[in-house]
């Protein structure tokens, strides 16, 4: 796994961490969220689930393995996604525009990078008893932009590990090229396949405690299990590109506003 960073002092990723970032397609860097800002964010998160907050994406939704079947059996309504975090609470906007994030993002989409408010922007929930498994897969799947590369930003809200169904990634994915035979009907990898089989091999365990952050990018493999414990599981999420890699026009990428992260110079 990535070596992680221990410090907030640290202002800029190190010429090691970006190559780091290059080779593997993500970084964890420990400890990177704020106190405060992780409390407020977890407060309004507690706050969109007890009101069911709309926009919202239920676990029966997606259908994945574990989903309950549909919105109207036992477990039909259980959350998945809190959609457009970004206007959930300032505490949100003060993290994507916070130098802790906003210093390590430059090295890696150059200055005055945007924030797509249509991919990600959410908190996504991870319930006891009725959360699903989500399969080896690309983010980059279901975007439309010039080129593919975003990079996303995962935040602990609190703790995530093994067993309530943390992130695991397949490091070095994102330079790989996948034709369409190595992946299903839903563009997830074929874990069927000897050849998938031996990369799946190679996935590592992206545990996080809170306030820890993972930053990978859109190309890189990742996959999650469903929550095994009887806490629920909170992460925000957001993605970004490079000023120079705007969305396809007329695609879903396209059909939302953007927030250019001014970086400091």
């Amino acid at each position: 796994m990535a070596s992680p960073s221990q410090s907030l002092s640290q202002e800029r990723l190190s010429a090691e961490e970006v190559e780091k970032f290059e080779q593997d397609g993500y970084l964890i860097f420990r400890n990177l969220c704020p106190e405060s800002l992780r409390q407020e964010m977890l407060a309004a998160t507690q706050e969109g689930l007890a009101q069911v907050v709309e926009p919202v994406e239920y676990e029966a939704d997606v259908e994945y393995p574990g989903s309950p079947a549909s919105r109207q059996v036992i477990g039909g309504e259980t959350v998945r996604r809190l959609k457009q975090a970004h206007s959930r609470g300032m505490s949100f906007t003060d993290l994507v525009n916070h130098p802790a994030i906003v210093n390590r993002l430059t090295p890696l989409l150059g200055d005055d990078y945007v924030m797509p408010l249509a991919h990600h922007n959410c908190i996504m929930t991870k319930q006891p008893q009725f959360s699903s498994d989500t399969l080896w897969h690309q983010d980059i799947r279901f975007w439309s932009f010039e080129r593919k590369e975003l990079i996303s930003v995962w935040v602990a809200l609190g703790e995530e590990n093994r067993e309530n169904g943390c992130l695991k990634v397949i490091p070095g994915t994102h330079r790989m090229e996948f034709g369409p035979e190595r992946l299903d009907e839903r563009i997830f990898l074929r874990p069927d396949l000897p050849e998938n089989q031996a990369l799946i091999e190679t996935g590592v365990l992206a545990e996080l405690h809170p306030g820890d952050v993972l930053f990978f990018h859109c190309r890189t493999f990742h996959a999650a299990t469903r929550n095994f414990t009887d806490q629920p599981k909170f992460s925000a999420v957001f993605t970004f590109r490079p000023a120079d890699n705007p969305p396809v026009p007329g695609s879903r990428s396209a059909a939302l506003p953007e927030l250019i992260i001014h970086t400091p110079r």
